[in-house]
């Protein structure tokens, strides 16, 4: 991942936020996108843009996989974990995901309200 020297400070804090991040291809290239990494509290005038695209280095074996994958299957990635490895480097784990047909939202409904329900008679 492409950072800046207050974003990497700031994830290092613990300060960053992956809740509603997903990546897009901007060309050739991807970028993860609304993953907010707060500022750095002891930066000036050079901290970063909260919510700015920012650049996944990957090589081209896998730009071209992920590519095909979205295209033909409907699927989207998301980003599901960031840390930063022993070496100080930032990463970020990816994942190919697809979203719920209708019927699949409405059984995932009925299922917490059922579960909601026998809170209630329980309490």
């Amino acid at each position: 991942m492409v950072l800046t020297g207050t974003e990497i400070k700031s994830i290092r804090e613990g300060r960053a936020n992956l809740a509603d991040a997903y990546c897009v291809f901007i060309g050739n290239e991807l970028f993860v996108r609304q993953m907010h990494i707060s500022e750095y509290r002891f930066g000036s005038w050079l901290n970063h843009s909260v919510k700015r695209d920012r650049k996944l280095l990957l090589n081209r074996k896998e730009l071209r996989k992920l590519q095909n994958k979205i295209k033909e299957r409907g699927f989207t990635i998301i980003p599901t974990l960031l840390y930063v490895n022993p070496e100080g480097y930032a990463k970020l784990d990816i994942a190919l995901a697809r979203g719920k047909k209708f019927f699949d939202k409405r059984e995932s409904i009925k299922a917490k309200d059922n579960r909601r329900d026998m809170e209630r008679e329980l309490r």
